[in-house]
């Protein structure tokens, strides 16, 4: 291909190019609103002129430990200053952090620490035991050839002291000491090369080992003044931390904050009570969670809910199709609802359903059938459609015909480390592909109707286990629900309800509970969409409250097909 011509030849140079990197958000902070509180966690109270010394003091005490280039730094903490922090102080020794989800088990964790060869360990007190066991597991399997990583452990005041005297007593630097040992006045050099490393995830491995999601500073950057920009946040704001920073960092926001000069509220376990306190006594104005963060908000106990807010609370949800009722239940409350849908692969939320001020007139429970749509892509996303898998053709804009949800762009990552494999497929025909089926609008808006595993096939027709569970979601007694399919000795398949019941139900007979649920979904569904079966129970999540539907499925499985369907 010749290259493009332009009407000069002038270069680039240090004077007008440089690469992008949200580091430079914190340094500006500092400067800008220096005695502004940065993070704010129980007693302790950071500014940004603390925040931004604290950092070049963990990126200086990388450094002199030869942490810098190439090198992983995991952090195994809950939402702490000390992971805020490390969002900056680890890439500004040139290091890339790797935030690791606390719920995952210790063969899990030792497969993440062997896989992204992390070099430093930096953890919370109260999963020292998660990172010994894990590191163990380590040292068994490699034996002689296992160097043990740095390991830093994260005090916190605000839980008991014994598990952080056990750290130090095996060897761990305590997090603050370590800080003590890097310079304040750290002179960190950003990237030459903005496709850079900054981060790395890894995906919820349901199936096989997790894959490594590698990030990169040109993405970080983008999208984090993306996620800005779709919510209208505004300078200063006030961001209760619900969200957890070890998914997808926590959506660009981390970063984010710095580019606002924000405050970030820490909570280190979430709970409507929290929540609702942290929204009246701390000035909170923005938050994200996923649909079951959303839900135990609406079903908050009245002695756990301070209403009316004292001001309108923004809210963000993604991680999993919210269903129109919880949606519509939330604006009642009061909370201005954005609905966005994004992946690991995507730096988190990449789309979002921009709300349109006609479908301010519109009825109730339409605006909440529009507004459960994953919509349009993200300013610093180029490339998002519906396509035949196929033959990669963009599907009709008729709001019914399936497709894969694909995207292209700065805001996808740069790859899994280490599989080329995954790469390939991933990647096939120049575009993402997310592995989500959706349909297309008229208006152009997308929305996701399933993913391709979760599809059930009864009758030889597809079945949307996400409309399925919209419905069931509406019965009054059902406080939350998932559906996956369970084999059908008449229909190959139909749909199995896993539900758990909101407080006071009486589920003394649940034959009655599950058949009255049935004749609920039977007026509002085709038939053969009625879920057959009905098993009540808590659902199994995730540590940012995505439904391990991998574990539902296994559990229908186990309890046989269905012996006799009826239509």
């Amino acid at each position: 291909m010749a290259a493009e011509r332009d009407i000069d030849d002038l270069p680039r140079g240090d004077a007008n190019y440089t690469a992008l990197t949200p580091l430079w958000f914190l340094e500006r902070a500092a400067l800008a609103h220096p005695a502004r509180a940065s993070v704010v966690h129980g007693p302790v109270r950071y500014t940004w002129a603390d925040t931004y010394r604290r950092c070049r003091r963990l990126a200086s005490a990388l450094a002199r430990r030869s942490v810098g280039h190439g090198s992983t730094v995991a952090v195994i903490a809950p939402n702490i200053p000390a992971v805020y922090e490390a969002h900056f102080g680890v890439p500004m020794a040139g290091a890339v952090v790797n935030c690791v989800n606390i719920r995952l088990n210790a063969p899990t964790v030792a497969f993440l620490l062997e896989h992204s060869s992390a070099e430093v360990v930096m953890v919370d007190q109260e999963f020292f035991s998660l990172a010994e066991d894990s590191l163990r597991i380590i040292a068994e399997q490699k034996k002689g050839a296992f160097k043990q990583p740095l390991l830093i452990v994260i005090g916190d005041q605000t839980c008991d002291p014994v598990s952080l005297k056990n750290a130090l007593s095996k060897g761990a630097i305590e997090y603050e000491e370590f800080l003590e040992t890097g310079d304040p006045e750290f002179a960190w050099k950003p990237p030459q090369d903005e496709w850079k490393s900054i981060a790395l995830g890894y995906t919820s491995g349901t199936t096989s080992n997790p894959k490594g999601v590698v990030l990169h500073h040109r993405g970080a950057y983008l999208m984090s003044l993306s996620g800005a920009l779709v919510w209208g946040m505004n300078e200063g704001a006030v961001y209760l931390w619900t969200l957890p920073m070890f998914h997808c960092n926590g959506w660009c926001y981390t970063w984010t904050l710095a580019a606002l000069c924000g405050t970030s509220i820490c909570l280190r376990q979430v709970t409507a009570k929290a929540i609702f306190s942290a929204i009246a006594n701390q000035g909170v104005t923005h938050f994200c969670g996923a649909p079951v963060v959303l839900n135990t908000i609406v079903n908050a106990p009245p002695a756990d809910a301070i209403l009316p807010l004292p001001r309108v609370v923004n809210v963000m949800t993604a991680g999993a199709a919210p269903p129109p009722s919880v949606l519509a239940s939330m604006s009642k409350l009061g909370f201005r609802i954005t609905h966005t849908y994004g992946l690991s692969e995507t730096y988190g939320p990449s789309t979002v359903c921009a709300w349109k001020p006609e479908w301010d007139e519109l009825p109730g429970d339409e605006r909440a059938r529009l507004h459960a749509r994953q919509g349009i892509r993200y300013v610093g996303l180029e490339g998002l459609d519906v396509v035949d898998p196929k033959t990669m053709a963009p599907v009709p804009a008729d709001g019914s015909t399936l497709g894969e949800i694909v995207m292209r762009g700065n805001g996808v990552m740069k790859g899994y480390l280490k599989n080329p494999r995954a790469n390939a497929e991933a990647f096939e025909n120049g575009w993402f592909h997310s592995g989500d089926l959706g349909v297309k609008h008229t208006d152009g808006y997308i929305e996701v109707k399933d993913r391709a595993k979760d599809i059930i096939i009864s009758g030889g027709e597809n079945i949307s286990s996400l409309e399925v569970e919209k419905a069931v979601y509406q019965h009054p007694a059902v406080l939350e629900a998932s559906v996956v399919a369970r084999a059908d000795e008449q229909w190959g398949e139909s749909p199995c309800a896993f539900v758990t019941p909101k407080d006071g139900v009486d589920r003394s007979d649940e034959a009655a509970l599950a058949g009255d649920i049935m004749r609920f979904c039977r007026e509002r569904l085709p038939g053969y969409w009625v879920p057959k079966s009905v098993v009540f129970g808590p659902l199994p999540k995730t540590a940012t409250g995505k439904i391990k539907k991998h574990e539902l499925r296994a559990k229908a499985k186990e309890l046989g097909p269905v012996r006799k369907s009826r239509m």
